[in-house]
């Protein structure tokens, strides 16, 4: 059975042609248009597409493009049970083992971002590369190859995503070999990776995190308050999406981190580092407070639309006392902050790439260089598991080195007798 990981979308064009009369549709986003085919409104949406043991096609339709893949799922697991006579021998091709590691890492209830980012990155680089040959024929000039293939892609953009990617096909190859595949030794040791050089990066300037701040206000005034919160409490995105009014100590300048938000729905947080009690600036309670009394649930709307809402059968959203909510008052979902996110970085000139977490660097990096903590406290606040982690992200540039002036020495010697000469 030929195994296909991405349910087809029957409603868009595969390949549009922009230039030759093809108008996107409403179904996409401006960063991300679609554009539709000839079945477009009619009929299921998504459709798993797959051959069956005697070759021949099949294609069945669902309404959401999770059910077409549980299906998809679901077969693939299926076939590979058949298929596979002799798991000594590797007659099972490379896709197969990549959909079973998926689904068993799914069934230990590894943690859901993690997991999707292992699938999407066999998906769309390892499955298309190898996907078809047997497992037993891999060799470790197969994982040469496939940098080389990861480097020549300019789509990529930068060396710390090729060697995100080739972690994923490392961990890959442990899985077949557990599988008791017959693979090479060493068919993941010493293969040369490209160098990260952004470990010296600057941090944030306190004028660029405000600067940050005023274009959210401008962009979505909703979601300015989770730039302070990266940068005055060091939260991930998916924690202050996550942070409600009950986890707020409003009158002991407390932050209660116990939960995150992916997709909209509570997650445990990254690690067990992650869960504190955190005191904060009253600075941020400020901020916490003006947000709350401007956008406590979701925007109102006209009789005519709430008419429009009632006849399509529209659920009101459920109060669960985020903090921060979209304009419907339900959780802002990662697609719609990063799109915005991406927005702040032009509209505030930031330098190109600037991820959210680098308000959580400029976090560490201000209590660091404030020397009003000792490091280990900064670790501490910063929620970090290892040290390690803590000082190479605070000990940065500008905020660490530039301005300072070194005196220890001088005072060190004027105050030592000189020695006597013999």
């Amino acid at each position: 059975m030929t195994r296909k990981l991405l349910p087809f979308d029957r409603w868009h064009k595969t390949y549009p042609k922009p230039g030759r009369g093809d108008s996107p549709c409403k179904c996409g986003t401006r960063n991300r248009p679609l554009y539709p085919s000839t079945d477009h409104g009619r009929g299921l949406r998504w459709q798993a597409r797959y051959a069956d043991h005697h070759g021949k096609e099949n294609r069945t339709s669902f309404g959401t493009w999770q059910e077409a893949l549980d299906h998809l799922l679901d077969l693939s697991a299926e076939g590979a049970r058949t298929r596979v006579k002799d798991r000594s021998t590797g007659d099972s091709c490379v896709a197969v083992f990549a959909i079973q590691m998926i689904e068993r890492k799914r069934r230990k209830k590894k943690r859901a971002g993690t997991v999707d980012t292992y699938e999407s990155h066999l998906r769309n680089h390892i499955v298309p590369f190898v996907g078809n040959r047997p497992a037993a024929s891999l060799r470790r000039g197969d994982s040469m190859a496939f940098v080389d293939h990861l480097l020549e892609k300019p789509s990529l953009g930068s060396a710390r995503t090729v060697v995100q990617i080739f972690k994923t096909w490392r961990i890959l190859m442990h899985y077949i070999v557990d599988e008791d595949v017959p693979l090479p030794a060493n068919i993941v040791a010493r293969i040369e990776l490209p160098e990260i050089e952004d470990g010296n990066e600057a941090a944030l300037t306190p004028a660029q995190v405000a600067a940050a701040a005023a274009a959210m206000r401008e962009i979505e005034p909703r979601y300015e308050v989770l730039v302070w919160l990266g940068a005055c409490a060091g939260l991930r995105a998916g924690e202050a999406r996550g942070l409600t009014r009950s986890r707020v100590g409003w009158r002991e300048d407390l932050l209660y981190v116990e939960e995150q938000r992916q997709r909209g729905k509570a997650v445990p947080l990254k690690t067990k580092s992650s869960y504190a009690t955190l005191p904060v600036d009253h600075f941020l309670i400020e901020r916490l407070q003006t947000h709350v009394s401007c956008f406590f649930g979701p925007e109102p709307v006209s009789n005519t639309a709430l008419r429009r809402r009632r006849t399509r059968g529209y659920i009101e959203p459920v109060d669960e006392a985020l903090l921060v909510t979209n304009r419907h008052g339900r959780p802002v979902q990662d697609s719609d902050f990063n799109e915005k996110w991406s927005q702040v970085v032009a509209l505030a000139h930031l330098p190109a790439g600037t991820r959210f977490h680098h308000l959580k660097r400029f976090y560490t990096s201000t209590l660091g260089a404030s020397g009003e903590h000792d490091p280990k406290t900064v670790q501490a606040l910063s929620r970090h598991a290892r040290f390690s982690e803590t000082w190479d992200t605070y000990a940065r540039p500008p905020l660490t080195v530039e301005g300072l002036e070194v005196t220890v020495f001088g005072h060190v010697f004027h105050t030592s007798p000189p020695p006597e000469v013999q």
